[in-house]
């Protein structure tokens, strides 16, 4: 299948471009930037993909010089390997490029980096009302059975 686009790291003249995207994500999960994400987080989040200390890594998808997509991922230890674990924390396409391969060709790229840096897993979640994203997800990943429960302070 041949795809219009390219699925790439961010360089760090992408930032308008990016934050299009990060706010449409966001926006999607009922989070607004005053309500949830103020600018010191936005700007802190989009350093961490630069800086080669941190654990976070980011990738984008692009047609004709227009950001239609982002994956946010980062690696982490776990209890049960020895080798870190992969966690796709975002995974985001514009409306207009929903349904033509993005957030698959996304997905399988976190998974080739995962694999690169030595990573045995990948995994992430999805609000359970995010049906279209889930008829993805099951045709490339294996869904856990794990509920996810959390207490914010």
């Amino acid at each position: 299948m041949s795809r219009d686009f390219v699925v790439r790291p961010p360089l760090p003249t992408d930032f308008d471009r990016w934050l299009t995207l990060w706010n449409g994500y966001n926006a999607f999960y009922g989070r607004s930037a005053a309500s949830a994400l103020d600018e010191e987080v936005t700007r802190t989040t989009w350093a961490r993909f630069f800086d080669e200390a941190e654990p976070v890594h980011a990738l984008v998808a692009e047609r004709a010089g227009e950001l239609i997509g982002l994956a946010h991922f980062l690696f982490h230890r776990s209890t049960i390997s020895i080798v870190d674990t992969c966690y796709l924390q975002d995974l985001y396409t514009s409306e207009s490029a929903r349904g033509h391969g993005v957030g698959r060709a996304l997905i399988e790229a976190v998974y080739a980096a995962a694999a690169t840096a030595g990573a045995q897993r990948v995994y992430w979640q999805t609000h359970e009302t995010n049906a279209t994203a889930m008829r993805l997800y099951d045709r490339v990943a294996e869904r856990s059975g794990f509920v996810v429960y959390r207490h914010l302070f």
